[in-house]
């Protein structure tokens, strides 16, 4: 018969909680044993019950020595996490260096060009400065650009919001037109429906006969 798959949860039943907690103990130092001996592998492992007591195995030399050697590798083994902070820090320091070095040349070309060319200056500091005024000359005008663009964005808006209102006041006086339109056809029908309506009644020609007498 097959075995069904377990269900990986607490086993509440205290009996068979421990009768699997002792079968599966067994099997893991088993395994670690079969490790060991395949592999060539120094494994120790450590096992707290539920109820505190400790199971543990090494299976080459003791438990103490695979602790103390532990202890000896973990400082040298850095995360890829630590790795990455470390790395993100030393470029920070780097950077933060680079920019010192630019503001100490930066106030040093500005002090030389506002005081008249007192004191001097090297070529490579000449020309940091000159590659940092162009960047800022840069950034100055992409920010003209950017203002000017914006500029004509807001007119163009106020164009359409004119060209919006002056439809709503063509839509007001076409409505108000047609509204007097429609009470002159209104009225004009009102009148209409009081003309005498003409009839198919005849009445006699009579002539008097006095007409005749001469």
């Amino acid at each position: 018969m097959a075995r069904g798959k377990v269900q990986m949860k607490r086993i509440e039943n205290p009996v068979h909680r421990q009768v699997t907690f002792c079968k599966r103990r067994a099997g893991l130092l088993k395994k670690a044993k079969e490790l060991s001996v395949l592999c060539d592998a120094e494994i120790g492992v450590f096992i707290f019950s539920s109820h505190g007591k400790l199971f543990e195995l090494a299976t080459k030399g003791s438990m103490q020595g695979l602790i103390e050697r532990y202890m000896k590798m973990k400082p040298t083994r850095v995360s890829h996490a630590e790795q990455t902070v470390e790395t993100e820090t030393l470029d920070a320091k780097k950077e933060i260096n680079l920019l010192k070095q630019e503001i100490e040349i930066l106030q040093k070309g500005l002090r030389y060009m506002f005081d008249g060319g007192a004191g001097t200056m090297t070529l490579d500091e000449l020309q940091v400065l000159e590659k940092n005024l162009e960047i800022w000359i840069y950034h100055v005008r992409s920010a003209k650009k950017l203002i000017r663009r914006l500029s004509r964005q807001n007119l163009q808006m106020d164009i359409l919001f004119q060209e919006i209102q002056l439809l709503r006041n063509s839509e007001e006086v076409l409505t108000a037109a047609n509204k007097y339109l429609q009470d002159k056809i209104e009225e004009n029908t009102e009148v209409t429906n009081f003309i005498p309506m003409a009839t198919d009644n005849t009445y006699p020609l009579t002539i008097p006969d006095d007409i005749f007498e001469c």
